[in-house]
């Protein structure tokens, strides 16, 4: 007889169960982001310092004003709102999870911001327009079919649109204990599967986008699990997680294994911005700029 197969550690099942259960926990001891910080002067709250992420991507991105903009893998739909309201964007968001759909969108009302949100598979999409700008904070790297993504996701932007992306990655050229270290119990507690940069740009590239930007953010961003570590210090914390159940338990201790990664550089947080050709230079030379 065969063994039984080992499920996947970012498989959907397990995804959309722990974020339909945890999210209002999220944001009670995380915030509306659900995300890293990006730390300029080292001093920031956390709540700035998340900001800050959203507001260096978007800066990077180059985002315009009154953009039609989908932002995949929105959680609790906070970069969406802050689109829809910083750059009199249309935001359409979406998540697996019911739960954030129904938080996100009780947050835009509330709001009043011109944003909405579906429950859809980003390994599913399928709209029948398309988009200025595909914005991925974090999520990616949750997907099975990474490659089949980037070649759906292609399709939905604008000529001349923008991809911009931040996500979790490996060190290139890790050793099998190195992996077994630093990499695993990351991708077992955080429900993941990390890849290389270079996965992604050769996907990027192999769908007709040109890359804009490519930058590692670990320095700014390390800081995260500093405060990750000292909020789940508290012991109401952890019966908490007790009665939420093992696997619970098991995200809980892999905040040490992102501190590690980080600390050790065999983490990787890194950003991209991608742009497709527009309609004039599609038909030109492959070293057209969009």
């Amino acid at each position: 007889m065969r063994a039984p197969t080992m499920p996947r550690s970012n498989d959907k099942h397990r995804i959309i169960k722990h974020y339909d259960v945890i999210s209002p926990y999220y944001r009670s001891f995380w915030g509306e982001h659900l995300h890293h910080g990006y730390w300029i002067r080292g001093d920031e709250a956390k709540e700035k310092a998340q900001l800050q992420l959203i507001e260096h991507l978007a800066q990077v991105a180059g985002v315009k004003p009154g953009s039609e903009i989908l932002d995949i893998g929105c959680g609790l739909g906070a970069s969406s709102l802050y689109l829809a309201k910083n750059y009199k964007a249309a935001v359409t968001g979406i998540t697996i999870s019911e739960v954030q759909v129904e938080m996100a969108t009780k947050a835009a009302a509330r709001e009043q911001l011109d944003a909405k949100f579906l429950l859809m598979d980003a390994e599913a999409m399928h709209f029948q327009k398309q988009f200025d700008l595909l914005w991925s904070v974090e999520s990616i790297s949750h997907y099975q079919r990474r490659e089949e993504f980037f070649a759906s996701a292609a399709k939905l932007l604008k000529p001349g649109g923008l991809f911009a992306i931040t996500d979790w990655f490996k060190k290139e050229n890790l050793t099998p204990a190195e992996t077994d270290q630093f990499i695993d119990p990351i991708e077992k507690g955080m429900m993941v599967e990390l890849q290389i940069m270079d996965d992604y740009e050769h996907f990027l590239i192999s769908n007709g986008l040109q890359i804009m930007h490519r930058d590692i953010l670990n320095k700014n961003c390390a800081k995260t699990w500093d405060l990750c570590l000292d909020i789940i210090s508290d012991k109401a914390f952890w019966a908490l997680a007790v009665k939420l159940g093992a696997e619970f338990v098991t995200y809980l201790k892999a905040f040490q294994a992102m501190r590690a990664g980080f600390a050790s550089g065999n983490f990787v947080y890194g950003l991209f911005v991608a742009c497709a050709a527009s309609s004039a230079s599609a038909t030109s030379s492959a070293s057209s700029t969009c």
